[in-house]
């Protein structure tokens, strides 16, 4: 799986499964209508976040993480419930280690390079021992939910030095911003599952880095008056989900 070639020569088929969009939760739709038994069914690795914005999730070979605020990883059941997540069967079709200290930006470019186009999705998987890596987390909310811009607004940034651990998450096209987050969106746990979150910035020192194509995207949209009446496509969608996304 080494090298960056194997994906542009055997493209096939492949589902990305995701449920609600991520203009609905930066409206305040934090309502779980899906339970995560429901989520895995369609996938075995991805991301998103629990009922209330209670801590970020992380699902790896199955098993998924809830991160919290305070600092605590524990494993989540399966009756718990997500307002927004994505996720896919990961079967990486290329992959590229890294050797030596590798920043966030330029780990987005050697990303870049092991895609076919920039049109389609790929779910990422990147693992091994990083310098260090700053994460944030969601925190639990409470009715009245308000919009997700003002409930990110003040969290806190956590840098995790010297660390192991591995980073799932997705590379998303421009033209689904709003359906789902564009660019790279990632979240972050060690290998002890001890510390983790959403993941702000790192330095990689080596690892190894897995791309899975995505080709066919697949949206379950919740069947809740909350949804309903959600403002999806407001004017300032683009600046709302950099502001809640990296505190931009």
């Amino acid at each position: 799986m080494s090298g960056d070639r194997g994906v542009r020569h055997h493209p096939v088929r492949h589902e990305v499964f995701q449920t609600s969009l991520m203009s609905a939760l930066l409206d305040g739709v934090y309502e779980g209508e899906m339970t995560l038994a429901e989520l895995l069914g369609h996938g075995n690795f991805g991301i998103g976040t629990f009922e209330a914005l209670d801590g970020e999730m992380i699902i790896i070979d199955s098993v998924p993480w809830r991160m919290r605020v305070d600092g605590t990883v524990s494993r989540a059941a399966l009756e718990d419930r997500t307002p927004f997540a994505t996720v896919t069967n990961f079967v990486p079709a290329v992959g590229h280690r890294i050797t030596g200290p590798t920043t966030r930006a330029q780990l987005h470019e050697i990303i870049d390079r092991l895609m076919i186009s920039t049109n389609y999705l790929y779910a990422l998987r990147i693992s091994g021992d990083f310098e260090w890596v700053s994460t944030r987390t969601v925190q639990r909310q409470e009715r009245p939910w308000r919009p997700m811009i003002e409930t990110t607004a003040g969290e806190d940034v956590v840098r995790h030095e010297r660390t192991s651990g591995v980073m799932v998450g997705f590379r998303t096209p421009l033209f689904e911003q709003g359906i789902n987050v564009a660019g790279c969106h990632v979240h972050f746990v060690d290998d002890d599952r001890g510390r983790g979150g959403h993941v702000m910035d790192f330095v990689l020192d080596r690892g190894l880095v897995e791309v899975c194509l995505g080709t066919d995207l697949r949206v379950a949209l919740p069947l809740t008056d909350a949804f309903a009446g959600a403002d999806l496509a407001p004017d300032d969608l683009d600046a709302r989900v950099r502001a809640a996304e990296t505190h931009e």
